[in-house]
């Protein structure tokens, strides 16, 4: 049987705002982003679904609460769906850690898959914590539509391994604060159907006009 999930990113935080790296480190939801987990959340009122699981970092679970106060779920946290952690890196902008620890940006940034950061992870080490645990859900919720609520750098990742794009190459693709990707698992395989859909956000940029 097919579980139809749907990933969610996190709304905009403080730092995404200011470009700093967010790693494991938490930062609150800013006001924008507040309103992009209102728009998911009027999005999911609408559709039906078995579940409502979320990385247990602040941002993807103020995100995860807005969905739940509208539709009425338990928020379920795993630390599985976390970003990956960025050690030494977290905190700083691009422009920072490349000034305060250029050898661990520069071999952070070209994007190896096994480079572990220093105080941190690889990115295939966070890959497949973020596949065991959406197998486990699968199992756990076959035939179903699931709510996921994590972050753009796992995000990447899981479609880089969709789509076998090497992680050292450029990202040609954009991972949108508030952007809902559908990934069907199917027989232990994961497959991609709808990436950075962000149709909910429209409304906003209406009202702002």
């Amino acid at each position: 049987m097919t579980t139809e999930f749907i990933l969610l990113r996190h709304g905009e935080t403080e730092w995404n705002a200011l470009g700093r790296l967010q790693g494991h480190l938490n930062s609150t939801l800013s006001r924008e982003g507040q309103r992009q987990a209102e728009a998911l959340a009027a999005r999911l009122a609408t559709l039906p679904f078995q579940a409502l699981y979320s990385s247990d970092l602040d941002r993807a679970v103020q995100t995860a609460s807005r969905i739940a106060a509208r539709t009425g779920h338990d928020v379920q946290r795993d630390a599985r769906l976390r970003e990956r952690g960025l050690g030494v890196l977290e905190g700083l902008t691009r422009a920072e850690a490349g000034q305060r620890h250029p050898a661990v940006f520069a071999a952070y940034t070209e994007g190896h898959a096994d480079y572990v950061v220093p105080e941190g992870e690889s990115a295939s080490q966070r890959l497949r914590l973020a596949l065991h645990c959406l197998e486990e859900l699968g199992a756990r919720h076959p035939g179903a539509r699931v709510v996921v609520v994590t972050h753009g750098g796992l995000l990447s990742a899981l479609l880089r391994h969709c789509l076998r794009i090497p992680a050292a190459a450029p990202r040609a693709f954009s991972v949108l604060n508030a952007g809902w990707n559908q990934f069907d698992l199917h027989e232990g395989s994961l497959r991609m159907v709808t990436w950075g859909d962000v149709s909910h956000l429209r409304a906003l940029s209406l009202d702002d006009t």
